[in-house]
């Protein structure tokens, strides 16, 4: 069981929480962190990492949260729970998402024409999605269509919502079953749910979820927990 996050500074006035789980991504983070849009603020969830990456994050100005408990839900939820804007967003670490293309996810919830927004990934090179992963994602958009039907292609990680929204959710699963989760508990409660576009690099470094095929086939036996709920 988690001991509880310990946060770090959050900034009251900020216009947007950018919620950022990370593992060992101490090379990705320079780059990911100064790509932020100016006025937001950072906030960046080491769950155990080994390689500094939560001393390289508060260096560059970023909240850092430290969530013992293993988890890309863990680190999502803990992150949702230290911050304090009004708006919230969630993406990678690792550099594979453009944190200067996050006003295109956020502008349909602050101008109140969407409740939930998520990015559609469009690889900038074919090594930025392996084949093992799209075809996942795919089974998963569709199931998703199905369950809730909400018309995603994607179920991709860098999303937005308003974060008192997101609480009233009472999301409760912790690990690669969250994204999804999120999904299926907003469409459920009749919010608007909309894509929007965003670019897609190769990650710096190796996934420490999805890297291969097995770690794969783990996230989607979580979402599919979800989705059997």
């Amino acid at each position: 069981m988690s001991a509880g996050p310990s946060v770090g500074s959050v900034r009251a006035e900020s216009a947007v929480d950018v919620i950022l789980p990370c593992l060992d991504e101490a090379e990705a983070l320079p780059w990911v962190l100064g790509r932020i849009p100016a006025g937001w603020q950072a906030i960046v969830v080491d769950n155990g990492s080994s390689d500094g990456s939560g001393e390289i994050a508060r260096a560059a100005g970023a909240a850092v949260v430290a969530e013992r408990q293993r988890g890309f839900g863990s680190a999502c939820h803990a992150g949702l729970l230290a911050a304090t804007a009004p708006v919230v967003a969630f993406m990678d670490a690792d550099g594979s998402l453009d944190p200067a293309q996050l006003d295109r996810v956020t502008a349909p919830i602050r101008e109140g024409r969407a409740d939930l927004v998520l990015a559609a990934r469009r690889p900038t090179q074919r090594r930025a999605w392996p084949w093992h992963l799209r075809l996942a994602n795919r089974e998963l958009a569709r199931r998703t269509r199905r369950r809730c039907g909400v018309r995603l292609t994607d179920l991709g990680p860098m999303r937005a919502a308003r974060r008192e929204d997101l609480l009233a959710l009472g999301l409760r699963d912790r690990r690669s079953g969250y994204p999804l989760e999120m999904v299926v508990a907003a469409a459920d409660a009749g919010w608007r749910i909309i894509e929007v576009e965003a670019d897609y690099h190769p990650r710096t470094g190796r996934s420490k979820v999805t890297g291969t095929p097995l770690g794969a086939a783990r996230a989607v036996q979580d979402m599919s927990r979800v989705l059997a709920r």
